[in-house]
């Protein structure tokens, strides 16, 4: 046969319009099956099994469309239709394939709209079913020191899933507060936000470890997947990423190459280094000077083990980030060492969500705040579920240079990811007492005190937001209800605040004195003793005291704290403020990488 006249004879018999309604139907049972079927709980076996039947089902669809035509008698055979009526037929069916297209082309029209909105079931709110909790994981071992494994078991497990952005997954803080294996996951289910409950235990003995676990469907109370694995330790990595894909695969995720890469990345090819890791990890969770002292030890240790451990150079990092928030160093001194182990961490693989994460706070320290906001971003995109870089980047870059709008959101984003996090609902309500909407800020803190009422920090923040209305009994009562819980001098400096804008000029100096005796030997946000001054009336001492504090970064927050309100409008004020916030990196600090 000529190829001219087969191609007409192609178009003839319909076969094109065939092709073509056949691949736009098969595309809409695809995205179909894919999303419907996890609904209902079928294996991804039968999606398989699907897109397998309508890829063999392509030829002999063609075959059928030549050899096929649709009559007012019904289908017919081609070579049977009578050739006076031939043309009118063929343009029938044509036009009947048309209709299936145009039909089957509205309706994936209508799944692409729906489907950039999160696959959802109703439970009283809007849960998203691709989105999941990792309780934490029982430790089985005869020895219970092995505690820290476990933690570690399911947090790395964890970290591997929140690179997948097409989930959406709960930071550890929110979930370390439940028990293992609890008897009301639906209801911790409803608590934070998810459809899906990941819980599992570990027995380690000796160089052998078994894992166990289970994934529960929570809002319909059942079991998706459970699985056994006994590897040895060398092995452990293989085991969490096996465990986080299959976890993705009966979530309907759909993962990236990237994606897929970074879930299966090992971080270090030394097993005692990641146990060591592992137990800097647990250290640094504890939030005391004792427990920084040690996760510096194990980390050091790591890498000691494995000098191109990235991410035990970013516990470094991050624990000499936190220790000067809980008294446990001064923010220049740690913050040179942490800027070494970040930078380090960065140069050993610069994919590090948490790397990238850890050097924008640091330069955010030295108020290079572009540059600062270039990383976490950066963090953000290699890791979207990543909830702190979320919150420093919310509040300690964007709410601190007064773009409000846009740091609400990423601290709001933060907390839907760490609904339970106590540091990231404080600093919610510190964005709003920032923007000046102290109703808002004190509801917001009177939730989180829900979750802990010993929980210092957004006890006197609190405080804050009750002296600023000149409810001043009340915000004394707070700051010191926060004073039987920590000695940390910020409540102190709040608690003299709070006198001085009373009028109780005796107490508020007696407080501050004693501030100014313990600088000497414990760190004293200058910012703190600035605002007492200025409550005092004495704004050139309060000048001096935030001079001091540019050289040695603790007045990050100058542009927007409200009890430095009676100093906007001075010249040498606004001399301060332009200095920190203009972007202008030192000599001796390196400018953000550029991923």
């Amino acid at each position: 046969m000529d190829p001219k006249n087969f191609f007409a004879e192609l178009k003839r018999r319909n076969v094109y319009r065939a092709a073509v309604a056949y691949g736009v139907v098969a595309w809409f049972l695809t995205q179909l099956t894919t999303q419907v079927f996890p609904f209902f709980e079928i294996p991804n076996s039968a999606v398989r099994f699907v897109v397998i039947a309508l890829a063999v089902g392509f030829p002999i669809a063609m075959l059928l469309s030549w050899l096929y035509e649709f009559t007012p008698e019904g289908i017919v055979r081609t070579e049977d239709v009578d050739p006076v009526q031939a043309r009118s037929v063929q343009r029938a069916t044509g036009r009947i394939l048309d209709f299936i297209i145009i039909g089957v082309l509205l309706l994936v029209i209508a799944m692409l709209i729906v489907g950039r909105r999160p696959f959802y079931r109703q439970t009283g709110e809007s849960i998203s079913q691709k989105s999941i909790a990792v309780l934490p994981f029982e430790n089985l071992s005869e020895d219970k020191a092995n505690a820290y494994f476990a933690d570690g078991i399911q947090e790395e497990i964890l970290t591997r899933l929140s690179k997948i952005s097409d989930l959406k997954v709960i930071s550890r803080t929110s979930t370390q507060k439940y028990k293992s294996r609890p008897d009301n996951l639906r209801e911790i289910a409803k608590q934070l936000g998810v459809a899906h409950i990941l819980e599992g235990s570990v027995q380690r003995a000796a160089d052998q470890v078994r894992v166990t676990v289970q994934l529960i469907n929570a809002t319909a109370d059942a079991h998706l997947w459970a699985e056994t694995y006994d590897r040895k330790l060398n092995d452990i990595f293989v085991v969490e990423t096996e465990i986080a894909k299959t976890v993705a695969d009966n979530l309907a995720a759909k993962l990236t190459r990237k994606e897929e890469r970074a879930v299966a990345a090992q971080p270090t090819k030394n097993s005692a280094a990641y146990e060591l890791y592992l137990q800097g990890r647990f250290f640094w969770n504890k939030r005391n000077a004792e427990g920084f002292r040690k996760a510096l030890d194990f980390f050091t240790k790591a890498i000691e083990l494995d000098p191109g451990y990235a991410l035990a150079y970013v516990g470094i990092a991050d624990t000499y980030g936190v220790m000067p928030d809980y008294g446990a160093g001064r923010p220049d001194e740690c913050n040179a060492k942490a800027k070494v182990a970040a930078l380090k961490a960065l140069e050993l693989d610069d994919g590090l969500a948490e790397g990238h994460a850890s050097y924008g706070e640091i330069l955010l320290n030295n108020f290079e705040f572009r540059q600062s906001r270039e990383q976490l971003e950066r963090a953000i995109e290699l890791n979207p579920n990543y909830a702190t870089a979320h919150q420093w980047l919310g509040l300690d870059n964007l709410i601190n240079v007064g773009e409000f709008d846009r740091g609400l959101a990423e601290v709001r984003r933060a907390r839907e990811l760490d609904p339970l996090s106590l540091i990231i609902n404080t600093v919610l309500g510190v964005a709003y007492y920032c923007r000046h909407d102290y109703d808002q800020a004190g509801e917001q803190l009177r939730k989180t005190l829900e979750i802990d009422p010993t929980f210092y920090f957004a006890r006197y923040m609190l405080g804050y937001t009750l002296d600023m209305r000149g409810r001043f009994d009340e915000a004394i009562a707070e700051h010191q209800k926060a004073l039987q819980t920590s000695d940390d001098p910020s409540v102190l400096a709040a608690l003299a605040h709070a006198y001085a804008r009373r009028g109780d000029r005796s107490e508020a100096v007696k407080i501050l004195d004693r501030l100014k005796a313990e600088s000497a030997t414990r760190f004293v946000a200058a910012i703190n003793l600035a605002s007492v001054y200025v409550a005092l009336g004495d704004k050139e001492q309060a000048l001096e005291w935030l001079e001091k504090g540019y050289d040695d970064r603790s007045i990050r927050t100058i542009k927007v704290e409200p009890t430095l309100d009676p100093l906007r409008g001075d010249p040498r004020f606004e001399h301060l403020v332009s200095r920190v916030i203009s972007d202008k990196p030192t000599a001796t600090s390196p400018s953000a990488k550029k991923p």
